[in-house]
């Protein structure tokens, strides 16, 4: 028989058979367990005229088949079809990254992208806590960084240009943070829809909005450096006192204490060495540590940062530029620059996750059509291009397709500003990613399409403003 209901992701064993279920409250009377017959990723739902039940190897599992069940419930008015499934996701890392620092979203902007998430059994929203246009966490002890490095007197309009003669701004000051409890009632909120969120605080470089708070911090004694108003990549970054390592020591462990998920993203990535050329307390600093490269002085700060994490249980996660400094066996490398560094990472060794720019930017327009919305490049990603483009090199032996992780697209936010724009830019896009990362039954981009047109009823059902399809 045809499918009643379209699902997305496709479940990767999917039997729908004759007969419905009638319940005036299905989630009153679905029957859920943990089975150890099933793997730690499996689960196993069962409609019948009998009624529902599920069971699944563990918790995250139950979590996705309690999350398919809600696409089956939420695509019908009336009786509910019957259907058995089995399945489990081939990846483990499926994520949604969402930059907070160059546009603050309020705690209900980011719980209703959650519920979106979790309708597609995404699990990671990776959340870009800090970065040189704002800080957005609260730390005890460094009450500045919320003071001031939270807000910026004004923003730059439109794109950034080098010549700052052209630059034009919108006068209006921006900004906000979290508290370390709004975050933690965050997390709960995730949690109990099956995502992890996993914070980064992006070091040593993007840390403007830090220096401008504790200008201590930074290479330029005495320097009144305010939170960056353009976009770009600023030259203000961390100094090498004791003092620096002591506030990361101190900001990561808080962060670590908040977020239980066993991984703490630390940048790492678009680090200028302008200043620490420039600065006789680096050369100093070089000397005791023995190097002879001022880019050693970046590894310098990984390590240290991995060093603290371990502390705390955690294991460091960092964009690929990480690649040129020593790393500790244990990172996870979070490749954009493109499919060169996931066969570097993989070849030696690393844990990879794909967020390759060209592709998994979703800051990136939806078409060349000028109707879309102001667009960090004019570079195309098409819901098509997230569905059927390739993703993995080719030349990946088995043992490295092994470390590839998952996938997980990124929304950097320089010119997006409210929640509407941030899901007109997510959606539908990442529906396609969902079906990608889940490892779902190969189809065609046309069937994929069809199926995507009855399941955006669910997205209006959670208010979500989606890119309409073509």
């Amino acid at each position: 028989m045809s499918d009643p209901i379209s699902l997305v992701p496709l479940p990767r064993s999917v039997v729908w058979s004759s007969g419905t279920w009638e319940s005036p409250d299905p989630w009153s009377e679905l029957s859920v367990g943990i089975s150890s017959d099933l793997s730690r990723t499996e689960y196993a739902l069962s409609i019948s005229p009998a009624g529902a039940s599920l069971t699944a190897g563990s918790e995250a599992a139950l979590a996705d088949g309690r999350n398919t069940f809600a696409q089956i419930i939420a695509g019908t008015d009336g009786p509910i079809p019957c259907v058995t499934i089995s399945d489990s996701p081939k990846y483990a890392w499926r994520g949604l990254h969402i930059d907070v620092a160059r546009h603050f979203f309020p705690v209900s902007d980011l719980e209703t992208m959650i519920d979106a998430m979790a309708l597609h059994r995404l699990n990671i929203l990776h959340l870009h806590l800090t970065d040189d246009q704002g800080w957005r966490v609260e730390i005890k002890g460094y009450p500045r960084l919320t003071e001031v490095g939270a807000f910026r007197d004004r923003t730059l309009v439109g794109r950034y240009t080098e010549d700052g003669a052209d630059r034009v701004y919108d006068g209006e000051r921006h900004g906000g943070f979290y508290t370390q409890d709004q975050l933690r009632g965050l997390v709960d909120y995730a949690s109990r829809r099956g995502v992890m969120i996993v914070p980064e605080i992006d070091l040593p470089g993007h840390m403007q909005a830090a220096i401008a708070s504790y200008p201590e911090l930074g290479n330029v004694a005495g320097a009144e450096i305010g939170v960056r108003e353009v976009w770009g990549v600023s030259d203000h970054v961390l100094g090498v006192s004791d003092e620096v390592f002591t506030f990361l020591r101190d900001v990561l462990s808080q962060v670590a204490d908040i977020f239980p998920a066993p991984f703490l993203h630390i940048g790492g990535d678009e680090c200028p060495r302008t200043e620490w050329e420039r600065s006789p307390a680096a050369r100093e600093r070089m000397n005791e540590w023995g190097f002879t490269r001022v880019s050693e002085i970046q590894g310098r700060f990984i390590e240290h940062a991995a060093e603290v994490l371990s502390d705390k249980g955690k294991t460091p996660v960092a964009w690929d530029e990480v690649l040129e400094t020593h790393l500790p066996d244990t990172t996870v490398v979070m490749n954009w620059r493109g499919p060169a560094g996931i066969a570097e990472a993989t070849s030696r060794g690393f844990r990879t996750v794909v967020a390759t720019s060209d592709v998994l930017y979703f800051d990136h327009p939806q078409s060349s059509s000028a109707d879309e919305p102001l667009a960090i490049t004019d570079h195309v990603s098409s819901l098509e291009d997230v569905y059927t483009a390739d993703l993995l090199p080719a030349s990946l032996t088995e043992e490295q397709r092994a470390l590839v992780l998952g996938f997980q697209a990124q929304l950097w936010t320089e010119h997006i500003a409210d929640a509407a724009h941030l899901q007109y830019m997510a959606f539908p896009r990442l529906c396609a990613l969902a079906e990608r990362a889940w490892g779902s039954p190969e189809q065609s981009f046309d069937e994929f399409r069809e199926r995507l047109e009855a399941h955006l009823d669910r997205l209006d059902a959670l208010g979500i403003a989606y890119r309409p399809l073509d």
